[in-house]
């Protein structure tokens, strides 16, 4: 069932039963809605990312985090869909012209998810991704090999476990927008990511602003936004 304005103007909400859809995000914010996956059923995955698309036809969309058995039905159900078994996400439409770039910089292999996750979300909320992975402060010199490729973008997202270093190198070295993204990535008592947040969250490099820990999704959002408008 699909609800509409009091004044029979376009629909609001597609209700689905298990979710009701907000189908004017596009309009108030510029991006359609997103389908978190944690919680949902392989099938409601499906059923939403269609129901989105289907309101949204010249926009791509995006489901994350999804579980293996959402990720193989996507494959089978959505043929067309964008499916990334790391970023654990799909895609499903194809998004417009990038506007912008954003420098997606990793610190190791071992943050791929986060940084997949986010790229993905660069894409589909309409920026250019530029990945850059395992330029982690442990091998300063290939973080420094990158600088090229990272003072030409308009925001930089750096995506970083153990002590979380790398956010505050690059807010030393870039002007850009700077977006951090702990995760739960470390040794030890590495507090599921509370060690990496404390650590970008406290950075004394100034204008470095931080997610949540592992929210990839999150800080693509941001990022793209800011890349759209600074482009």
């Amino acid at each position: 069932m699909t609800e509409r304005y009091p004044n029979g103007g376009a629909p609001e909400i597609a209700d689905l039963g298990f979710a009701r859809l907000d189908l004017q995000r596009a309009a108030r914010t510029g991006d359609p809605e997103v389908v978190f996956g944690t919680g949902k059923t392989p099938e409601q995955i499906v059923a939403a990312l269609r129901a989105l698309h289907h309101a949204h036809p010249d926009n791509a969309v995006l489901a994350t985090r999804l579980s293996d058995e959402a990720i193989a039905h996507c494959r089978t159900e959505l043929p067309d869909a964008d499916v990334d078994e790391v970023a654990r996400v799909a895609i499903l439409g194809e998004p417009g012209t990038p506007r912008g770039r954003v420098a997606v910089v990793g610190a190791g292999t071992a943050d791929l998810p986060v940084i997949r996750e986010c790229a993905a979300t660069v894409r589909v909320f309409g920026s250019e991704p530029d990945v850059i992975v395992d330029v982690g402060v442990a091998g300063l010199h290939r973080l420094l090999a990158q600088r090229d490729r990272i003072d030409t973008a308009n925001v930089v997202v750096a995506v970083a476990g153990m002590e979380a270093a790398l956010p505050s190198v690059l807010g030393g070295l870039v002007g850009a927008p700077l977006i951090a993204v702990p995760t739960s990535i470390g040794y030890g008592w590495h507090m599921e990511g509370l060690t990496a947040w404390l650590a970008t969250i406290n950075s004394c490099a100034p204008g470095v602003v931080t997610v949540n820990v592992d929210n990839g999704f999150g800080a693509g959002v941001a990022a793209a936004r800011i890349a759209r408008a600074t482009a």
